[in-house]
This record gives structure tokens, sequence and C-alpha cells, in this order.
């Protein structure tokens, strides 16, 4: 999430460069609003790429027109409604809403890679959390199921999508086809 429409900043430019060059250590694909064209609703396809996902970057500078950082932080507000990681690389100067204040955020500059590198170890080691989680919630299959869901999105394990699979059909029996917890368990 940042600027894509003309001008773009040659700082924005240059921290995606070395975002896609720690994505790719990452094998994580580089996603944005401009990767897939629709021809429908621009926003529904915002929030059908964040369904789809399992984290957000946005990326902003000081020199963004009070509307597109309106549309970056009303996207990371939807992703972490929807459960998904985020995170905000910015520029020194760059100025934070007052609801992100507290959120930990990587400043690009000196160790960008080495700060992204502890970020996304700290990234991976959560389906396990997520598993543990799940397994906690035995009284809750939907919440279970929603974490299961984030683990697989990382993980890309099967396993956790079988897990959730198994709880669905053990915890909600005669539900219809088309219930919110038959949509969320077929992830």
């Amino acid at each position: 999430m940042t600027k894509l429409g003309e001008p773009v900043s040659g700082e924005i430019l240059t921290i995606r460069d070395s975002l896609r060059k720690v994505l790719e250590k990452y094998q994580i694909e580089d996603i944005d609003a401009e990767s897939v064209v629709t021809g429908k609703d621009f926003l529904m396809k915002i929030w059908n790429l964040i369904v789809a996902v399992p984290l957000g970057i946005a990326i902003i500078d000081n020199n963004m027109p009070p509307l597109t950082l309106s549309n970056i932080f009303y996207e990371i507000g939807l992703m972490q409604a929807y459960g998904k990681e985020t995170l905000v690389i910015k520029t020194k100067e760059a100025k934070v809403p007052s609801d992100f204040v507290r959120t930990e955020y990587i400043e690009y500059g000196q160790k960008f890679e080495d700060k992204m590198d502890k970020f996304f170890n700290t990234f991976f080691e959560l389906p396990k959390y997520y598993d543990s989680m799940a397994n906690e919630l035995e009284k809750n299959p939907l919440l279970a199921i929603d974490y299961l869901r984030r683990a697989y999105l990382i993980a890309g394990d099967s396993s956790y999508r079988d897990k959730a699979e198994e709880i669905f059909n053990e915890s909600i029996e005669g539900r219809a086809k088309n219930s919110v917890e038959a949509l969320l368990a077929k992830f």
C-alpha cells in the first residue's frame, strides 16, 4: 500500500526496490492494486486482495497527499479488522496519524534489510502461535478456523486447512452450505 499514481517520489521508488529484494529473499510475491486488473469496482478489488493475503505493507513518506495517506491507513484498518498482519515502512520525516503512534513501524534507512529480516523472523513464527490459539478455542470454532486460515496463508501448510475442516465437521453440524461457518472453513 503506497502511492501508485504519478508522480511517485524517488524515495518511495527506492524503498519499493529495496523491499522487493527482501520479499524475493523470502519468496513473497509483491502485490499492489496495480498488479490486478478486474474492470470492476476498485474498492472491491482492494478488499479481495486484502482477504487473500496474510500481510499488508504500507510505505509512506512526508510528500504524500493527505488523500493518499487516508486511503493507505483505511486499507491498513481493513487489514487489521480482518486479522491480517500489517507493517508500516516510513521515511524519517513522515508522520503517522495519532491512532498509529504506538504502532511499531520500520523507518527506511540504514539497516533496513536487517530490520526487515527481524520482522520476517517474527512473522514466520506466527503460524505456530495461530495453531496453538486454535487449539485453545474449543468453544469458539469460528475463531479457531480463522486462526488456522491465518496460519495457512503465512505458511502454506495444508495441514492447517485440514485441521480447520475437521473443526468445522466436528463442531458445526447441520449448517447450510453457504453459512458463514462453511464459507470460513473453505479457505
